[in-house]
């Protein structure tokens, strides 16, 4: 008997390019956090899962300006020295909180047994390789591991069909060289889709136009652009963790809902290519990312914004909806592990029950694709690596779910429709305003002003070493972090900082190509700030 459907967690992971910008408030601790909350226990916890005989597999995206960061000897060293100053924190609050009935001796303690295992992960198990233990779980068949733009440029917005040929090219070669394999499938950065359009006279090609080119079989779209519905979920504002979290400054009217009708249990392919898309799902999205019936806001899990005085570490729990940060009641880790096996066994239900109910309505097994930020996990949910973990376990043991990826499922299931999706992504209220708006709008003409810049030297040739890290800072600055950061208001500054910083490099690189001096040494001295894409090859931004 075939099982109902099919299931993928998809799990996005990308991080500003943050490499030698700073400590705290923001700069390279934001991967030194990511690495210690996140991607080493969901290494550990899918090594795990490997080394018990589970049969499971899902889908990672790892953008490749995260890889190269995670692939950086400076940020290890840094990163081992930012987990260590975690430990002497959790032993100095072991010795303050010794000898009284503080619950904080007991919670301290369990922070520095946790932290003494993400380093012995990261040192011992992981050979201090997390690109490459990633890549070693994609080679057993575990995971289908995605790539992305290079720096998550936004691509919709590019100027240049050469600026969406050099972010896609780049990065695909960067996930190659990292991972040991050519990808399958890509994240979309914010999700952001663009069909074909004719601008002064001229075709510019859809999105899956480019990445057929690269040989991408699938990418992902947020529901509302295939369900042809209002945005819901993440796009509508519905959402907790790192989108929750901002503050919202603007509020965007909606725009009428499209008559298109298509499901989130199928693939299509998009236009006249042979690219499928599949949509999020939302029904298995809001069980996670909604701020009013989202697991991680559960009155046991782990409080992110409060910490101690002292040490900075996390001693107390959600407690309950609306309660103020000064009345919240202690952690306890053992009632919240719990909390993860009743919501595992939840979702695994859930998941079951929607297949059944989707191939009992249409006759036909279907596909869910339950898509999140892996951030989330670990991060912000602090008890969310735990849970996939036990949901893996779930799913695998159920006769009636496929645990498969995107791109296995795309290859043994092809898509049987086309669709022509409209433009989109899943920012807020599904378009493009939160990377183009009242305070961004000035970013854009810099932006495409480089674009042309950089065709012109990229056809014209010269100094091969400066013809390549002018393409490196063009990559830099088409970040959609930058806009990003300055609409949420979450480190406006510093994104400008860095934006203008690459925007004012890859001037001086431009002049010195248009002085006709050697640059080799300038473009030597730019390359080891960043240190990104040393396989770049600039041609690959000519007309």
């Amino acid at each position: 008997m075939s099982p109902a459907g099919a299931f993928s967690f998809v799990l996005h992971s990308h991080l500003p390019y943050a490499r030698q910008a700073g400590r705290w408030p923001h700069g390279e601790e934001w991967i030194h956090e990511a690495l210690t909350d996140t991607y080493i226990p969901l290494l550990d916890a899918l090594l795990d899962l490997r080394e018990e005989g589970v049969a499971f597999k899902l889908t990672i995206g790892l953008t490749p300006v995260l890889l190269e960061q995670l692939a950086d000897e400076l940020i290890k060293e840094n990163f081992e020295e930012f987990v260590d100053e975690k430990i002497r924190r959790a032993e100095a609050d072991c010795a303050r909180f010794e000898g009284t009935s503080d619950p904080r001796g007991r919670l301290a303690a369990f922070w520095l047994e946790f932290h003494q295992r993400v380093r012995s992960c990261f040192v011992d198990r992981l050979k201090r390789d997390v690109p490459g233990a990633f890549a070693a779980l994609g080679r057993s068949g575990h995971l289908d591991i995605l790539t992305s733009a290079a720096t998550h440029g936004y691509l919709p917005l590019l100027s240049t069909d050469s600026s969406i040929r050099g972010q896609l090219r780049t990065g695909r070669r960067a996930s190659a060289r990292h991972l040991g394999a050519e990808p399958r499938s890509i994240w979309l950065p914010e999700c952001a889709y663009r069909p074909a359009y004719q601008a002064n006279g001229t075709l510019r090609p859809g999105i899956e136009t480019f990445l057929e080119a690269e040989g991408i079989r699938a990418f992902f779209a947020e529901t509302h652009l295939v369900e042809g519905g209002r945005p819901t979920g993440k796009a509508a504002g519905d959402a907790i963790g790192p989108y929750g979290e901002v503050r919202r400054r603007y509020a965007v009217p909606q725009e009428e809902a499209s008559q298109k009708q298509g499901t989130t249990f199928q693939p299509y392919y998009v236009g006249k290519s042979n690219v499928a898309v599949f949509a999020r799902n939302n029904r298995t999205g809001l069980q996670v990312w909604s701020g009013e019936h989202g697991y991680p806001g559960d009155y046991w899990y782990r409080e992110f914004h409060k910490k101690d005085g002292v040490s900075g570490l996390h001693y107390w729990r959600v407690s309950g909806a609306g309660v103020d940060l000064g009345d919240k009641e202690y952690y306890d880790p053992a009632h919240a592990s719990q909390r993860t096996a009743e919501h595992a066994a939840h979702f695994a239900a859930l998941v079951r029950g929607l297949l059944t109910e989707y191939k009992a309505e249409s006759g036909a097994p279907g596909a869910i694709i339950a898509a999140y930020d892996t951030e989330l996990l670990g991060h912000w949910w602090f008890e969310g690596v735990e849970w996939l973990a036990r949901v893996l376990r779930h799913l695998s043991a159920d006769p009636e779910v496929e645990l498969t990826s995107a791109s296995d499922y795309v290859e043994e299931h092809p898509p049987r429709e086309f669709i022509d999706l409209p433009e989109g992504s899943w920012g807020q209220a599904g378009t493009h305003f939160t990377w183009l708006n009242g305070d961004t709008e000035w970013m854009w003409p810099i932006i495409h002003q480089a674009e042309k810049t950089m065709e012109e030297l990229a056809s014209r040739g010269g100094e091969e070493a400066v013809l390549n890290q002018a393409a490196r800072e063009l990559l830099l600055l088409q970040s959609s972090d930058w806009p990003f950061l300055v609409t949420t208001g979450q480190a406006a500054d510093y994104a400008v900082q860095r934006f203008v910083s690459h925007v004012e490099r890859f001037r001086e690189l431009e002049a010195i190509l248009h002085s006709r001096q050697s640059g080799r040494e300038r473009a030597a001295e730019l390359y080891e700030l960043d240190k990104v894409f040393p396989d770049i090859d600039y041609r690959d931004f000519a007309p």
